[in-house]
């Protein structure tokens, strides 16, 4: 993971005041810690109680995080290098060799890929070609590329230097008049020659008399005043190489230009694209790697095999479930490095140990005030108050049964760092306004909403709580047509909706089930058959799970 990125620190889907404190409180803890790159996010909505939560103490919502699953982006090779189209094969060569690349992309104007080069397409094109040997000589490129590429002293330069043309290498390597008896069986014209020779006046004066496009002489050695003179005066270039004269015309040859073996037929992908889409696809392709555009044509990067078996650079650190049916989307794709929680363990594993801390407490606030507490640490009043929310919102102001004798020491010890009492901050959260009055219906039941696989059946669960439940019976027909919708969208067997009334610690259950498992529950029904009394009954986790299971048992003995 490179120091950039973060590590999220997440609460579970359909965020309580519980998850959304928790995540903020424990991401200032490691910052405090000096442990950096800790990023508090959600995985949901906010409701009317967070907001009034954060708003009292002047904290911004969490970042919002939708899907984690691994991206292209997240592992392709962003710091891409290229061409342009018109680049010769040695500046192609030499980004290869600089970079190690075997896949080189070519650009057009703004940054848009016209196709690739490979190495293999480079190789292809320098070796000899015994059957036809005039080609082994061809060039197809201009004079300031040569003399570039050749890293040549330029004497002179001819005619339209910038020009593309065809030229052809010779060396003059023999006689002046054996070497044109041979070069004129070859059909080859001087104006289109390029010779490279070293220091043998006779072939640079023949050379320039009879025209040539180019005479290169090699190994740096000093050209008399006549030729130079002689060269000017016949508009032939005149470039000194500092190589010897095999080097020379080898890296002339390279010179050419690189159109003709850019491949435009390329595989092409979305940097958006989920990398366990593109695994399958990939693995099955014989092309050298992706290359990644953005919608408009523009290269953003390149995706090679290898780079799919990287390790994904996203982390998380999951406060207040440790499941991952409750965890944000793709969680299961990337690394999970600590868990802090107050429930259940569920079926996780990871590849490496990691912090788990869970403990049986009213609270994830709580579990993080105490590592404050234990550390030395001082929150701020704000912080304070925000893990004081957790707590209250979680255990009722200590009144549910999941509360213990912990619960109520860190309150205390929240409340001397924090600007505001326990049971002020209680009716500011309480009354923070109805879940039910405030949500569409779809959106209630899936407010605080949990999925739960319990003896081989998958079933769901949501709680609201209000003051009092007239708010609940204004709506009980809406509610339950969208209870219904919830239990067919996601598969379930059956589903409920938990509404707590905060001040007489009772609660109300609605169900969508089949009517053997209607039958199978023994509280009080409530007007309709598919509402029940269940009085005394606040704790999801510890009062209502367990007695749903127990009735999952029953149900397969």
């Amino acid at each position: 993971m490179s120091a950039a990125s973060p590590t999220y620190v997440i609460g579970h889907k359909n965020p309580d005041a519980d998850s959304i404190c928790s995540a903020l409180a424990y991401a200032a803890y490691k910052e405090l810690r000096g442990e950096t790159g800790y990023v508090a996010a959600r995985c949901g909505n906010t409701n009317a109680r967070i907001d009034a939560i954060l708003g009292r103490f002047h904290t911004p919502l969490p970042l919002y995080l939708s899907d984690v699953a691994p991206r292209v982006r997240d592992v392709m090779i962003s710091e891409v290098h290229s061409v342009a189209e018109n680049a010769t094969c040695a500046e192609a060569l030499e980004f290869i060799d600089r970079h190690g690349h075997r896949l080189l992309p070519v650009l057009g104007t703004n940054r848009k890929l016209i196709g690739t080069v490979t190495t293999a397409q480079l190789a292809h094109a320098f070796l000899p070609q015994i059957a036809e040997p005039k080609k082994m000589r061809l060039v197809t490129t201009c004079l300031d590329s040569v003399a570039r590429t050749i890293r040549g002293q330029v004497l002179h330069l001819g005619a339209a230097p910038d020009r593309v043309e065809e030229l052809f290498v010779r060396i003059g390597a023999m006689e002046a008049s054996s070497f044109w008896q041979l070069s004129q069986a070859e059909g080859i014209p001087a104006s289109q020659s390029i010779i490279v020779v070293g220091d043998r006046h006779a072939i640079h004066q023949k050379s320039i008399e009879l025209g040539v496009r180019a005479l290169i002489v090699t190994g740096n050695r000093p050209v008399q005043d006549d030729i130079a003179a002689a060269a000017r005066a016949h508009g032939v270039s005149l470039i000194l190489s500092p190589y010897d004269t095999a080097t020379t015309a080898l890296l002339i040859r390279t010179a050419g230009r690189l159109a003709p073996l850019i491949d435009r037929n390329f595989t092409s992908i979305n940097a958006d694209l989920r990398l366990a889409d593109i695994r399958r696809r990939i693995g099955a392709s014989t092309a050298a790697a992706f290359l990644v555009l953005a919608d408009d044509g523009s290269l953003q990067g390149i995706l090679t095999k290898s780079d799919v078996l990287k390790p994904v650079p996203t982390r998380l650190v999951l406060v207040d479930h440790n499941e991952l049916t409750q965890a944000v989307p793709g969680a299961d794709e990337v690394t999970v490095t600590e868990i802090i929680d107050h429930h259940r363990l569920g079926p996780i594993a990871t590849p490496q140990p990691i912090l788990f801390i869970n403990e049986p407490v009213g609270s994830t606030c709580t579990i993080v005030a105490d590592l404050f507490r234990r550390h030395g640490l001082k929150p701020t009043a704000d912080l304070a108050g925000l893990m004081m929310s957790g707590l209250i919102s979680d255990t009722l102001l200590l009144q549910s049964p999941t509360s213990t004798p912990k619960d109520a020491e860190t309150l205390a010890w929240l409340e001397s760092h924090a600007d505001i009492k326990g049971k002020a901050l209680a009716e500011l959260i309480f009354s923070s306004g109805s879940v039910i009055l405030a949500n569409p219906p779809a959106k209630v039941v899936r407010s605080d909403f949990k999925i739960y696989d319990e003896e081989g059946t998958k079933f769901a669960v949501s709680q609201v709580e209000e003051l009092g439940f007239d708010n609940f019976w204004a709506h009980a027909r809406d509610l339950t047509a969208a209870l219904t919708a919830l239990r067919r969208d996601e598969g379930l067997a059956f589903a409920c909706l938990l509404v707590t009334d905060i001040n007489t610690q009772n609660s109300l259950m609605l169900v969508k089930a089949e009517p053997d498992f209607i039958r199978r529950i023994s509280y009080a029904h409530v007007e309709k058959d598919e509402i029940f009394d269940l009085p005394g009954v606040v704790s999801r986790k510890k009062q209502l799970i367990p007695y749903l299971t127990s009735l999952l048992r029953e149900t397969k003995e």
